[in-house]
């Protein structure tokens, strides 16, 4: 018979190598940690280290089968000051808002990528953005540019390329702006640094991003930090 001290001996190293060798619970993906997704079944998440950060991750999601599944992902950019919340920005600050936004439309001064399945307004040299607060047509695109608003607040589409190639609008200060608070702001293609306060990704990742999006599955996209008052997991 063997002594017991021995056997609680092996028992304990028994009982440590199967501590050691069980596999650690997965992390529910990103969205099923999130409170709030937009109530579709697609979704982008635009999601930096920290407030200050000018770089992060744009991620695209699916939900199938009641959880979400990651479709694609690249490396993204944000404003030249980073991001803030989204209810108290103010315009003319190169900060990217926080919070959760719908995707009302996209635009580029290229044709349609191939498969894109949003409403696609193609730039012309009459196109604008407005963003003059004293004007009624703040915060909306404009073909041509009206009289109220001047071109010195305003952003003339055709002259950015690459950025507006191909891009979609996001939703933030839009069903019922208010003025001050900021206009324009995109998610598209990169240009050469941080933007003036939208998202911004690769050329390539615009277009599989355009592809895959589904206007009839009501997708949103949440942009937030990894931690903290903005982190992405509030929305």
């Amino acid at each position: 018979m063997r002594p017991r001290a021995a056997v609680l001996a092996s028992a304990a190293v028994l009982a440590l190598a199967g501590t050691l060798g069980a596999a650690p619970e997965a992390r529910p993906p990103l969205p099923d940690r999130m409170a709030d997704t937009g109530g579709g079944t697609q979704l982008i998440t635009a999601r930096a280290t920290r407030t200050g950060s000018t770089t992060g991750t744009v991620t695209w999601w699916d939900r199938r089968y009641g959880r979400w599944a990651k479709s694609g992902s690249a490396a993204a950019r944000f404003g030249a000051k980073g991001l803030t919340e989204g209810g108290s920005r103010k315009q003319g600050t190169n900060t990217t808002p926080t919070g959760i936004f719908g995707l009302p439309y996209a635009f580029g001064i290229r044709a349609k990528p191939s498969g894109t399945h949003f409403t696609y307004r193609r730039v012309t040299k009459k196109s604008w953005w407005c963003q003059d607060n004293k004007s009624r047509s703040y915060n909306r695109w404009t073909q041509p540019r009206p009289a109220d608003c001047r071109a010195a607040e305003s952003e003339h589409l055709m002259t950015y390329d690459p950025q507006y190639a191909h891009a979609l609008v996001i939703g933030f200060n839009y069903d019922r702006p208010v003025r001050g608070r900021g206009a324009g702001i995109f998610l598209h293609v990169n240009g050469r640094g941080a933007t003036a306060g939208c998202v911004s990704v690769s050329g390539d990742a615009m277009r599989r991003i355009l592809a895959w999006a589904e206007p009839g599955r009501r997708p949103h996209i949440a942009i937030g930090t990894a931690s903290g008052a903005t982190a992405i997991t509030r929305y």
